[in-house]
């Protein structure tokens, strides 16, 4: 048997027992994405194995080394009939949602994550969606070596991590326009140190996942504003389908690089007068999947977290919570809903039974009827758990309730 939490009862119902069983919800279909194909689909297949569903699991067709890698393996170590890896494209990925499923669980784009949600609908399936939105950060005012372990952090979370193509990848940057030629002048070095100097000498750094991906980024930079914007990069090799890191210095805020996830080595800087301004800047837009936020101001943390919505806020580091399985990790609003990593996992593809055990033992006779002023009071104090409320009634110390007739 799963583990068996227990709940708290009313004291108005001793002696009774109250419990919490986790049991599986079924057969679920889990969707993995193609920019982190290996994980994406064994974190979230874990937690469904753990909680003892059966499971069909679709790989990202845009990863098909990877593909073809988890239907070639899983078959070898986990039970066929109850494990089952499914290879192939949209036509199958419409094929499996014409199934019913007890649960869906699908990490990707939002335009895909309507589809899914809307499949889901017609057999009233659960759904998880681990999208994702545009990340910001925020840098607070910092010098010196905060300020350099800051550039690094950053740096490393946006080209690092597949050149910007993650859900949790850096999206933009608010910092104050005092300090944006600083910071512009540190991340060029920090560039230059990690990843090389010009398209033709980057290393480190991985190509776009796709020709059609790579056009797609390749166009945010078409705008003639976000072009005059550029203050480092833009350069790309089309045959090795790789883009410089790229950064931009207040490009249109009305252009699609500004209101489309870039999921690319793209870096707009957005200045702003004072760093406070960033709460309402993010606020105006989807709720973002994370913030992260560079700042050793404990008013302004307090009042960020009161102030905005997320699925997750990172003080002071990049990227980082995506291997913390003590957190819980998704999205709100149309960054995603739901839960995964860890315990949550196991959450995630649980349903949590609700048990309620009685004695025979103490009959409240209050609660049946023919209905009086006794009972009515008994049954309002009750409700309201008044206990001394009820010791005064039944002593006859308390004044009863009296009601009109009851309809």
């Amino acid at each position: 048997m799963l583990h068996i939490g227990q709940g708290q009862l009313p004291l108005l119902l001793f002696p009774a027992k109250a419990e919490v069983l986790p049991e599986p919800l079924g057969v679920v279909l889990i969707f993995a994405s193609w920019n982190f194909p290996i994980s994406l689909a064994l974190d979230p297949l874990i937690g469904a194995i753990s909680a003892g569903n059966t499971v069909v699991v679709k790989p990202s067709e845009l990863a098909p080394a990877c593909s073809s890698f988890l239907a070639r393996i899983v078959p070898l170590y986990l039970d066929n009939k109850a494990i089952k890896v499914v290879e192939g494209g949209s036509d199958v990925a419409e094929k499996l949602l014409e199934q019913k499923w007890e649960k869906i669980f699908f990490t990707g784009s939002p335009r895909v994550g309507r589809i899914i949600m809307s499949a889901a609908a017609k057999h009233l399936t659960p759904v998880t969606l681990e999208l994702g939105g545009k990340c910001p950060i925020i840098l607070d005012s910092l010098s010196g070596s905060d300020l350099k372990v800051t550039v690094k952090r950053i740096s490393g979370g946006k080209w690092g991590a597949c050149a910007g193509q993650a859900c949790i990848g850096i999206d933009y940057v608010l910092v104050q326009r005092k300090l944006a030629p600083v910071l512009v002048e540190l991340l060029q070095k920090c560039i230059k140190t990690f990843y090389g100097e010009n398209i033709k000498n980057l290393n480190s750094i991985c190509k776009i996942v796709n020709k059609n991906h790579f056009e797609r980024v390749c166009n945010l930079l078409e705008d003639p504003g976000v072009a005059a914007s550029i203050v480092y990069g833009g350069s790309f090799d089309k045959q090795n389908l790789l883009i410089e890191p790229t950064i931009l210095l207040d490009p249109p805020l009305d252009a699609a690089i500004m209101t489309e996830e870039i999921f690319g080595p793209l870096l707009p800087i957005i200045t702003l007068n004072d760093v406070e301004e960033s709460i309402e800047f993010i606020n105006a837009r989807p709720n973002p999947l994370a913030i992260y936020v560079f700042t050793k101001n404990k008013t302004f943390k307090e009042k960020l977290l009161q102030e905005t919505s997320s699925g997750s806020v990172i003080f002071n580091d990049t990227m980082i919570q995506f291997i913390c399985d003590g957190l819980p990790f998704g999205g709100v609003g149309q960054s995603g809903f739901g839960r995964y990593h860890g315990k949550y996992s196991f959450d995630t593809f649980s349903h949590e039974k609700a048990i309620l055990q009685r004695s025979f033992f103490l009959e409240l006779e209050p609660r049946y009827p023919p209905w009086n002023g006794f009972k009515l009071e008994f049954i309002r104090l009750a409700y309201n758990f008044d206990y001394i409320g009820l010791l005064l009634l039944l002593l006859g110390l308390r004044r009863r309730y009296t009601s009109r007739t009851v309809i």
